[in-house]
């Protein structure tokens, strides 16, 4: 794996990214956007999951790092939990849904396999 010289070069933080632009504008239109709590805490939520890889990356360390990839990865999870809440209520159809659901899913999938690099590169003593 290449060195990582920022965050904004982590191909799962650029997935996420694109995820919570998506959130923002599926939230922000319609009944969705009128119900002021599940949309604040979808954004929320979305926003999370890309901050938290972000906060991580610059705390210097793969220990911490790992931490807040996991948090990261719980973020991921709140959100597609949320979403089946807003298939549920008709504030998105079932495709946008499934969209949304198979690309935070990746998201999810990117975390785990970025968390077993590092704590393989971890144990074998190698640094970021």
């Amino acid at each position: 794996m290449a060195k990582i010289k920022k965050f904004e070069d982590i191909e799962v933080w650029q997935n996420a990214r694109k995820v919570t632009k998506e959130i923002y504008v599926c939230s922000g239109t319609g009944q969705f956007s009128k119900d002021y709590g599940l949309r604040d805490q979808i954004q929320r939520a979305a926003v999370s999951v890309m901050s938290n890889i972000a906060e991580g990356f610059e705390r210097g360390s793969n220990k911490e790092f790992i931490q807040f990839l996991f948090i990261a990865k719980g973020s991921a999870g709140e959100v597609r939990s949320q979403l089946y809440i807003a298939m549920d209520l008709g504030y998105i159809k079932k495709e946008k849904f499934e969209e949304l659901n198979t690309e935070l899913t990746t998201v999810s999938q990117q975390l785990s396999g970025f968390i077993k690099y590092l704590r393989s590169s971890e144990m074998k003593g190698q640094k970021r």
